[in-house]
């Protein structure tokens, strides 16, 4: 029986899971937002992480017909995106539902039932618009956060409507996600796989049947592969799918790593630091790795490393979180956009307003006197993204400056405005014949480092 290895990171705003099999490869990654409540996101993303590996495994199987026939790949890369939009769904239900038990408890009479039935108005609107992200618009391949992709449209709902009940939407909705999110939402594997093939049924027969009553309509060229060949692909792969839905995965052995890793349920000797996490995880990427920045939601690490990706010296800030992911949450708040649009709109400046601080107690004072002095909103955040980099980059002097190759990991990693000043900015100061790595998985390091170690010290 093949063994598996879990690593957790419980980062202060998100928390990440990796599974690995005996050669280090990953299987399974999983990914949630921290919150309040740090036991159940990690079980969350403990819980995500095994359905990716399923989903990893399905494609494992069936390694010889994706690389040969296209159609393969692009109908399993459906199944689980409509998986991921009946696990939101759930979500969405159980929201809805905390929606109302808030109203109850919140308004009386006349203004209840007219906030009642606006909120009613917005999930059955959002909803569908939503399915149609997953489906069509690879929604879930975005690794967005529940909170996020339902704020984003619920907002959008809420701005249509009476100013008058404006902020009582607002309050409705912040009162409602919070339990929704702290709590932990079952999902039965086998039940919603056959449910995703259900779906995805509906969805190329509409596809049938629009093309047969016009076809000169210009379809996507994926799609366009599965035209009367999905029934054909559905009897292929349902095999497959049942034997990933009884699949068991078993974790011979588990680390924790991160900012919370004490409040983890794991015993002493399984709990590493993210230091030599991050360091372990970033080499398992990149071989050569002889430096690693990690900028995480609570703190900024400076690490050297080794040929075999083991610390040799580190530096990290003090307790402040100024500069880091928390910090960038708060600025996200401030001009009322998702964290997710900081980047994008920060890489929109003419040019970088100067930044006097970076400390979150006075960020929110100096941004309101930028703007009111006329400074446009990407100006400001250039200057803000350059400041948090700027920060970084003392840290890395004061751990024994850049070495090659140079790699950027944790959830920051993200940002392409901080990405723009990271290049920038290491290559003026420690040259231009540098090896910058930023990987997509970035953000998994530390959790990747961690179920290293936990292979490692089973052997």
């Amino acid at each position: 029986m093949k063994k598996y290895y879990l690593g957790i990171d419980l980062g202060s705003t998100t928390s990440k899971a990796v599974i690995i099999d005996e050669k280090d490869k990953i299987i399974g990654k999983g990914i949630t937002n921290t919150r309040a409540n740090y036991i159940v996101a990690t079980e969350i993303a403990r819980l995500e992480a095994l359905y990716d590996a399923r989903f990893t495994i399905l494609k494992q199987k069936l390694k010889d017909e994706i690389e040969t026939k296209f159609e393969y790949a692009k109908y399993i890369a459906d199944v689980e995106s409509a998986f991921k939009f009946l696990q939101f769904k759930k979500r969405l239900d159980k929201l809805n539902m905390q929606f109302k038990e808030t109203i109850s408890t919140t308004f009386t009479g006349e203004k209840q039932d007219k906030i009642l039935g606006f909120v009613e108005g917005i999930v059955e609107k959002i909803e569908p618009v939503i399915k149609h992200g997953y489906l069509y618009s690879g929604t879930g391949a975005k690794n967005q956060f529940f909170r996020d992709i339902v704020s984003e449209h619920y907002n959008k709902e809420v701005a249509k409507l009476d100013k008058e009940y404006f902020d009582s939407l607002i309050l409705v909705y912040d009162k409602s996600i919070t339990p929704v999110e702290n709590k932990l939402t079952e999902y039965d594997f086998k039940e919603l796989i056959y449910e995703s093939l259900e779906i995805l049924n509906g969805k190329y027969e509409n596809i049938e049947e629009t093309y047969s009553e016009n076809p000169a309509v210009d379809f996507d060229v994926e799609l366009n592969l599965l035209k009367g060949n999905y029934k054909k692909l559905h009897d292929s792969i349902k095999e497959h799918i049942s034997f990933i839905a009884n699949l068991d995965i078993p974790i011979d052995n588990m680390v924790g790593t991160g900012y919370g890793r004490a409040l983890l349920p794991f015993p002493e000797k399984s709990i590493k630091s993210e230091i030599l996490c991050h360091a372990f995880g970033a080499h398992a990427f990149f071989p050569n790795t002889r430096t690693v920045l990690d900028i995480g939601g609570q703190d900024t690490k400076a690490i050297q490393v080794d040929s075999h990706g083991l610390v040799t010296s580190f530096h990290m800030n003090d307790r402040c979180a100024a500069g880091c992911g928390r910090y960038l949450g708060y600025i996200a708040d401030e001009f009322s956009i998702s964290l997710n649009e900081l980047g994008p709109l920060a890489m929109e400046a003419s040019h970088e307003v100067n930044i006097c601080s970076t400390c979150t107690v006075f960020a929110g004072a100096e941004i309101r006197e930028l703007l009111n002095v006329g400074q446009q909103r990407s100006d400001i955040l250039a200057g803000l993204h350059k400041a948090i980099v700027m920060r970084a980059m003392s840290l890395l002097a004061r751990s024994g400056g850049v070495r090659n190759e140079f790699t950027f990991t944790g959830g920051v990693a993200r940002n392409q405005a901080v990405i723009k000043y990271v290049t920038e900015l290491v290559r003026k100061n420690y040259g231009d014949d540098l090896t910058i790595n930023i990987h997509t998985d970035s953000i998994f390091m530390g959790a990747m480092g961690a179920a290293m170690f936990a292979l490692r010290s089973d052997s």
